[in-house]
């Protein structure tokens, strides 16, 4: 039973502060290159992103990678080559299949801060046709099924005290958005996970998660790891 925590104090920063763009890595990304954390599961970036107002990220490519997006604070403005124009709030969640080829731009759209957590993961089949859809307010424990992938998103908003299990899954990634939650060890023993810190698991069977003090957790069940050829 593997499990490898990564706090939120060792991800990697980036960003541009003269910009007003703030960003911690969880994996290698951009200038930031560390051999043994390129990704886990089909997972391979986890980008905790804050934006000031008027702040964002001018167009720019991508090709073949589904892009998650979960707001917590603030208003997220999408626009993309496809004629796609959106604004994603907390509660949303959002998801651009880059697919043979699609540019967008990011920008907060607000007038108070903006913050955000964007997954990317590997799908299954490269060169599709470029997909985009938000769903707005999706409900506490309901699926998000990624298309294309062998992959689950799972959003656990818990009280005090509340548990929920980890899905059972060749590997499971837990990242705190807010608050804090106790993992269980699957030995009686518990890992304490805070606000930015993260979980990589395999096989997970039968651990839970129990929130103190409240939490809102992001949970991918994944089956596979990338398959390039």
């Amino acid at each position: 039973m593997a499990q490898v925590v990564w706090r939120a104090a060792d991800r990697y920063r980036g960003g541009e502060a003269e910009a007003g763009i703030e960003t911690r890595h969880a994996f290698s990304f951009s200038g930031f290159y560390d051999p043994d954390n390129v990704g886990f599961g089909l997972l391979v970036a986890c980008n905790e992103e804050r934006l000031a107002p008027g702040a964002g990220f001018a167009q720019h490519p991508h090709r073949d990678v589904e892009i998650v997006t979960w707001v917590l604070e603030g208003e997220l403005e999408h626009r993309d080559s496809a004629g796609h124009d959106a604004v994603v709030r907390p509660g949303d969640v959002q998801r651009l299949g880059a697919g043979s080829g699609v540019r967008h731009t990011e920008r907060n759209a607000g007038s108070g801060p903006l913050r955000f957590v964007q997954m990317w993961l590997v799908p299954g089949a490269f060169g599709t046709e470029p997909e985009y859809e938000v769903v707005r307010g999706i409900a506490d424990s309901t699926p998000f099924a990624l298309p294309r992938t062998e992959a689950v998103l799972h959003v656990r908003r818990l009280a005090d005290g509340e548990r929920t299990a980890v899905p059972d899954a060749a590997f499971g990634y837990v990242h705190v958005a807010r608050g804090q939650a106790l993992l269980d060890g699957g030995d009686g023993g518990e890992t304490v996970l805070r606000e930015g810190d993260a979980a990589r698991l395999t096989d997970p069977r039968e651990r839970e998660l129990r929130a103190r003090g409240g939490a809102e957790l992001l949970v991918w069940e994944m089956h596979a790891e990338p398959r390039y050829g």
